[in-house]
């Protein structure tokens, strides 16, 4: 599956502002992630959530050709929003556009409490791109009453207002009971063991099947092209209609239609744009992808994709991360726009250039190496906007394609996104969460030192490395037929392993990325800080872990825990009634995390569900209530949002005429307004699809 590196607040440190990179010496130099300490960074704060903004430097120095090329790619990530507040649930759209109706046209008093509860409702279903909690799935519950909503209703423009021929009473019954039931469509990805994962699921990429149907529904569609290596139904929504399981086509003229065919007009504008040869082969091939939602058109796009390294401007537009479905095989839809950071790129490059030299010295099986690394490339690059299962909540680094075979075969592309590192640095720097659940003062002192480029190493070596490394054995199937549910959490902490093994690893000193081994102590602090403890302060009191990026987190912390607490590597004291967790040896506690890297990287490359299972539910899911009464306690006073997410910048063409002379970039503060915006703006699919 594809791999994406979340930030979602779970860095604890505060962020330096200094990065190592490698100049054409290789000698080590301090680069300034923050540059302008005048940008405005901190938007907006509701609920759990803080909004920031993200400034692109370097987009005014672009050639005209270059911003013509952005501006359309924007356009075309930005048609595809509507999709994926579909697929994350079948009434998503029916209540963004009544949310939107209220706002816009209300004749009522927009002041008071009520309203005031009403529209952090608002910003919380904006935020989580439908009313489902962007991280733990649960349905979110507006704080004003049932009737105050429909009276908000009531005094709103029937109009704006998706009645979808219902008289008002009728639609004000029909939202309600959509809004406020705690019965229905509570969970838009439900994980648990022992469930229909389907049947719990209110997504939108199956109606009227069951986990059993669907899964044999793939599994004969495999056996009837057994040479098939395309990810079959990752484009899909899987239907019975009248007896009969069937696909629903994502593409022109099938399910979701006008809003991709919105999607390649913009594409086909940018097409003569491109850069280079292979930049147009590969937006030609996404465009005869879209056009025939054939996935095998999506691998050779995919191929293309991952051999375009020499263009500026690069973007991701298509149907990538397979989190929002349960069953991990449907994707949802995400778009970004970037430029490349040239200089930034030289310490990320640094590491892909001794991709083989990690795998030759990973701790897994010899069997499960690959004996020749391929075609690996990595960058740094500058964010422009983003949007769908990338926005407001946005990854940190990513590293495609999706296809195993296409990794195996070709290779694939690591990103880090450092202007949006550089935003959560910012914000970051300030936090006092590291005082309050640090050990001890040296580790407070190391983690506020070396935090910044501990977590940039990390993020570099899960994307770049884990992600890349490592085989699955000939006559194995791909993980989201071997691991099934949990393909999504081993998968990421296989690759958060490679990255914490080799953090403490004299190599990245020697290549210049790391300043010394104590960087690599800091993320080890990091980590396990995080994973046992911190991100608690995420979840509601009573509920386990769902994310697999928690349970992930949590899954290795916990292993090493147990297994080093025999002899103190790592063990937990509580002191003055607080708990700490404390590591005694970092040498040791790295040899651990090589253990659980092997044994994760065997259950993947020989497909054993049962130990992959019991990884996950013995370690990732239950969580200690005591403990998450404690940390929460203690996260009172330091009043730190759980998750952030960013307002997106606009692009704006110059016109002469029907010709563009130039693109400005603006940075919106207000976050609702964009919102909006965009509802009017990209509003191409109907409430029902």
């Amino acid at each position: 599956m594809m791999k994406k590196l979340l930030m979602r607040a779970m860095l604890i440190a505060p962020f330096s502002f200094l990065l190592f990179a490698c100049n054409p010496k290789g000698e080590k130099k301090e680069n300034a992630e923050v540059t302008d300490t005048a940008f405005d960074f901190i938007a907006d704060r509701f609920a759990d959530v803080q909004v920031l903004r993200y400034k692109v430097d370097g987009f005014n120095e672009l050639s005209l050709p270059q911003k013509e090329l952005a501006y359309y790619l924007y356009q075309a990530s930005l048609c595809g929003r509507d999709i994926f507040y579909d697929q994350k649930y079948r009434h998503g759209l029916l209540v963004r556009k009544t949310v939107e109706a209220i706002l816009e046209s209300y004749s009522g008093e927009k002041s008071g409490t009520d309203w005031d509860k009403f529209v952090v409702y608002a910003k919380r279903m904006f935020f989580a791109n439908g009313i489902h909690h962007h991280y733990s799935a649960d349905k979110m519950f507006p704080e004003c009453s049932k009737e105050y909503f429909a009276e908000l209703l009531a005094k709103s423009d029937p109009s704006k207002l998706p009645l979808e021929g219902m008289a008002l009473p009728e639609f004000t019954t029909t939202i309600q009971q959509i809004v406020f039931d705690p019965t229905m469509d509570v969970k838009s990805v439900n994980l648990s063991a022992g469930i229909d994962v389907i049947k719990a699921s209110c997504n939108n990429f199956y109606s009227g099947v069951t986990q059993a149907e669907a899964e044999d529904f793939y599994a004969k569609m495999k056996a009837q092209h057994p040479d098939d290596k395309s990810q079959m139904g990752f484009n899909t929504q899987l239907v019975k209609e009248n007896g009969k399981i069937m696909e629903r086509v994502w593409k022109p003229g099938g399910m979701y239609g006008p809003a991709i065919e919105k999607i390649i007009y913009w594409l086909k504008k940018a097409e003569p744009l491109a850069e280079d040869e292979a930049q147009k082969r590969t937006i030609s091939l996404l465009i005869k992808f879209y056009e025939s939602g054939d996935p095998k058109d999506f691998d050779l796009y995919s191929i293309a994709w991952v051999q375009d390294t020499a263009a500026r401007i690069d973007f991701v537009n298509g149907f990538i991360e397979v989190y929002q479905d349960a069953l991990q095989r449907k994707s949802a839809f995400e778009g970004i726009v970037s430029i490349k950071d040239i200089e930034a790129t030289k310490r990320i490059d640094a590491i892909s250039k001794e991709a083989q030299w990690f795998e030759d010295h990973s701790p897994i099986m010899n069997e499960h190496k690959k004996k020749e690394v391929q075609g690996i490339s990595a960058k740094v690059i500058t964010v422009i906007n983003e949007v769908g299962d990338a926005a407001p909540v946005t990854p940190i680094g990513i590293n495609l394609p999706n296809n195993e075979w296409v990794r195996e075969d070709t290779g694939s592309k690591s990103v880090s996104l450092g202007n949006i590192v550089a935003s959560y640095n910012y914000y970051k720097s300030k936090s006092p969460v590291v005082d309050e659940f640090g050990s001890s003062q040296e580790v407070i002192d190391r983690v506020h030192k070396y935090g910044g480029i501990a977590g940039d190493l990390h993020t570099d070596m899960h994307e770049v490395i884990g992600h890349a490394s490592g085989q699955i054995n000939k006559g194995v199937g791909t993980t989201e037929t071997t691991l099934k549910t949990y393909a999504g959490v081993l998968e990421e902490a296989r690759a958060d392993l490679v990255g914490l093994y080799y953090c403490m690893d004299q190599k990245l000193v020697d290549i210049g990325v790391s300043p010394s081994l104590e960087a690599g102590k800091a993320q080890y602090d990091n980590y396990i800080m995080n994973g046992l403890m911190t991100q608690l302060n995420r979840i509601e009191k009573g509920k386990n872990l769902e994310e697999a990026h928690m349970r992930n987190r949590q899954l290795i912390s916990a292993w090493v825990l147990e297994k080093g607490s025999g002899d103190k590597t790592i063990e937990k004291q509580v002191r003055n009634g607080k708990t700490y967790i404390v590591i005694n040896d970092y040498n040791k506690l790295r040899n651990l995390f090589g253990q659980l890297l092997r044994e994760i990287q065997r259950i993947k490359s020989e497909g054993d569900y049962e130990a992959g299972k019991n990884l996950v539910e013995n370690y990732g899911v239950k969580v200690d209530q005591a403990l998450w009464t404690e940390v929460n306690q203690r996260y009172i006073p330091l009043n730190v949002a759980p998750y952030m997410g960013f307002i997106q910048p606009k692009l704006v063409p110059v016109m002469d005429g029907d010709k563009i002379t130039d693109v400005k970039i603006q940075y919106p503060k207000d976050f609702i307004q964009q919102m909006l915006e965009y509802g009017k703006e990209y509003s191409l699919l109907p409430v029902k699809n």
